[in-house]
This record gives structure tokens, sequence and C-alpha cells, in this order.
């Protein structure tokens, strides 16, 4: 039990939220930020058509149209941007996503031609990638074209990293992981489907089962597959709940051998014993 509070204090999680309350602290801290830095004018996130890119661009959107108002400076802007490998499986959730957020700029960057010149590059110098390391170059690859974005755009990247991803390190290093600032850190599943009710989000986008959708030997795979606990499960236990002891061990698990992922690069400072 002392483990599973120390997580929950690490991760900032609370035991129950107000949707309305979270949804604006979760702006105002991207309002503080832009206002703190204002050579910042703009936000920048992927858009997957899932549950957490769904959240966090309708709260960066909220963000930047509210500082707009109030300061009257047209150049704050958010940029959705489109990563898909080619043809996009779930198309039709992306443009769901799309219509709910309303983004002021919307671009797309097909990530399939730059994956596959990598990964012939690599294979010329003798090195074969696996599916699952692939995948990793896709999500690089999509973090990449974001920074690039980012960059011409005097803008921020946008992470939709959450509590109950970050418990287990399902992200990609220095891919999905890669970003600037992340509104929605505190949060679990359960609370982030709370607060996508709470806006009116259709249905269907927070309801639809997470998936990295990296791999291509298993496409659309579910990250419940992967991480072999449920999301329910998760959230039960960053809110402080009792849960199965092999459930509790395998998300204790995930976090002891991801924690690198949660950390900045090594140095001689750090102290880097296990326990």
């Amino acid at each position: 039990m002392a483990r599973q509070q120390d997580i929950i204090e690490a991760l900032g999680v609370k035991p129950v939220i107000d949707p309305a309350d979270e949804f604006r602290v979760s702006v105002d801290f991207l309002k503080r930020y832009l206002q703190t830095y204002p050579f910042i004018r703009s936000l920048v996130l992927g858009i997957s058509g899932g549950q957490d890119s769904s959240l966090t661009g309708k709260i960066c959107q909220a963000a930047v149209g509210e500082l707009r108002r109030e300061t009257g400076d047209a150049r704050y802007q958010f940029i959705a941007v489109r990563l898909p490998y080619g043809e996009q499986q779930d198309e039709a959730d992306c443009r769901d996503a799309i219509a709910f957020i309303q983004p002021d700029r919307l671009l797309t960057v097909n990530i399939k031609p730059a994956v596959l010149a990598s990964e012939a590059a690599l294979r010329d110098a003798g090195i074969t990638l696996s599916d699952f390391i692939k995948g990793n170059e896709k999500a690089r690859e999509r973090m990449k074209a974001q920074y690039s974005i980012a960059g011409m755009n005097a803008g921020l990247v946008v992470g939709t990293d959450h509590a109950a991803e970050a418990v287990t390190g399902f992200f990609t290093k220095y891919g999905d992981g890669g970003t600037d600032i992340n509104p929605i850190y505190r949060l679990n599943k359960r609370q982030g489907r709370s607060m996508l009710k709470y806006l009116g989000c259709p249905e269907h986008l927070y309801l639809k089962a997470p998936t990295a959708d990296l791999e291509e030997d298993r496409p659309a795979l579910p990250d419940e597959s992967a991480l072999g606990v449920t999301y329910e499960m998760i959230d039960d236990y960053l809110e402080g709940k009792t849960i199965a002891p092999d459930a509790a061990t395998i998300i204790e698990g995930w976090y002891h051998r991801t924690e690198h992922k949660r950390r900045p690069p090594v140095t001689v400072f750090d102290d880097f014993w296990q326990p």
C-alpha cells in the first residue's frame, strides 16, 4: 500500500475530480505558460482520433481562444496535426475529433515515406528493424514533424501523456513522450472520459479501445492486451483503491521498469542504483 501511495503522489492523481474544474485547471495552465513566455504564440498537437488527443486538443483550442479574446492578440493559435502512416484505419474518428475540437489550423503530414526511408537507410547500414522498433520509428517521426511545425510557428509541442499512461511507461521515449508541455498529466483514463463527456464529445471517441497502433504485425493492438492489465484496474490503483494483488504487481512492475522514461538523461549526479 505504501508503494501505491508513493506512485499516486508522484503522478499527482486525485481520487475524485470535478470535470469542469479540471478542464479549467488545464486551460489556465496553458494560458499562464503562454503569457509567461510571450515569444511562444502557438500550440501544436498531433490528433489521432482517440480519447487523449481529443481532450488535449479541446483544452488547447480553449486556451488560445480565450487568450485571443482577452489580449486582442490574434497571433495565438492552435495547430492540430494529422500524422497518418499512409492510410489510417480510423480515419473517420480522426475527422470526428477535428470537428469536435475545431482547431484554428489543421495540417496533415504523411509520415510513411520518411519512416520507410529511415528503415531503408538503417538496412543499408546492416540494421534490420523489428516490427516493434519500426513502431517506435513511427512515433518518433510524428514527434519530429510536430517540432518542425512548432519551430516554424513560434510554438510549443503539446503532449497527451496522462497518469494511466505514465504509470506504465506506455509511450515511446523521445516519440510521443518527447513534448514541451502536458496539460492532462495528472488524470487517469476514467477522469479523462468524464471530462470529454462534460465537454459534449461524441461518445465513440472516448469509448473506443485505446491503441497505439504502431505495429504492423499486430495492427490496432489494444493497449490493455500489451500491458496485461485493464485501464479500469490502472484507474482504480491510481485512485487509491484496493485491486487484485497480481494486477498491482504488474502495474508496479511497469512503473519500475519504465522509470527511465519519466526522467531526463542520466548524469554522474544521478542515483540510478536498484533499491
